[in-house]
């Protein structure tokens, strides 16, 4: 169990933030939060916090993704700019089902800004589907300057490929029988990726989700705990 027995429901979130350096949000790609929900979410968490979005589920879960700029303009005029200096990427996540269509796609990258009320905007895109395996979708996205989400230990495409000034990592692999949701050699690897993504010079956001859920705070710290150790060089 993460939290403490008996803790408070409105202090988990100050609990969490404390063990971890950044959380994403999952409701916004649900529902619609409150301005008042993101203030509060800045104010109860360390001043270099950062929380990356799910963007709502409203606006790719569609057929035309060119028609996609109302629900665009509605998420981004909900409150997001309430988390002020604290606001990481968005992530937009597709249904396994979305296949990759290079016209529509190209459409729905012009509809996100990339600044709003004088904040830049960062921008991951999630995809499923089989077809986004091509290097025509990873130029695009570079093109728009948005990441493409690696989806670690998973079956969905592994596109390792920075698009972007920054990496965005979610890691599906944990299990049960691991008290840190991976084994010592895993978390190492993975360690070793991250910093090296670090070392390309990318801001590096990485997540753990999926997989053993109860598990992923545990992997996550103990990734965090090998990030902060100096890197061994090579003699």
């Amino acid at each position: 169990m993460f939290y403490p027995a008996g803790l408070p429901h409105k202090q988990e979130l100050a609990y969490a933030a404390g063990k971890l350096t950044s959380i994403e949000i999952n409701g916004t790609y649900y529902g619609t939060q409150k301005p008042e929900s993101f203030a509060r979410w800045h104010d109860e968490t360390p001043d270099d916090f950062v929380f990356a979005l799910k963007g709502p589920r409203y606006t790719t879960n569609r057929r035309e993704l060119a028609g996609a700029g109302p629900s665009i303009e509605r998420f981004l005029a909900s409150g997001v700019l309430e988390l002020r200096d604290k606001l990481g990427p968005i992530n937009w996540q597709f249904m396994p089902t979305k296949a990759f269509d290079a016209k529509d796609f190209e459409a729905f990258l012009r509809l996100l800004p990339t600044s709003m009320g004088g904040r830049a905007l960062r921008h991951a895109l999630e995809v499923r589907h089989d077809s986004f395996r091509t290097p025509a979708f990873i130029e695009l996205a570079r093109a728009h300057g948005v990441a493409i989400v690696f989806a670690g230990d998973s079956d969905y495409p592994q596109i390792d490929t920075p698009t972007a000034p920054f990496v965005y990592a979610r890691l599906m692999g944990t299990t049960d029988d691991q008290p840190d949701g991976y084994g010592r050699a895993a978390l190492d690897r993975w360690a070793k990726r991250l910093r090296g993504w670090q070392d390309d010079g990318l801001d590096v956001f990485c997540y753990v989700i999926s997989g053993a859920k109860v598990r992923n705070p545990a992997a996550a710290m103990a990734l965090l705990q090998r990030l902060a150790r100096p890197a061994r060089r090579k003699k």
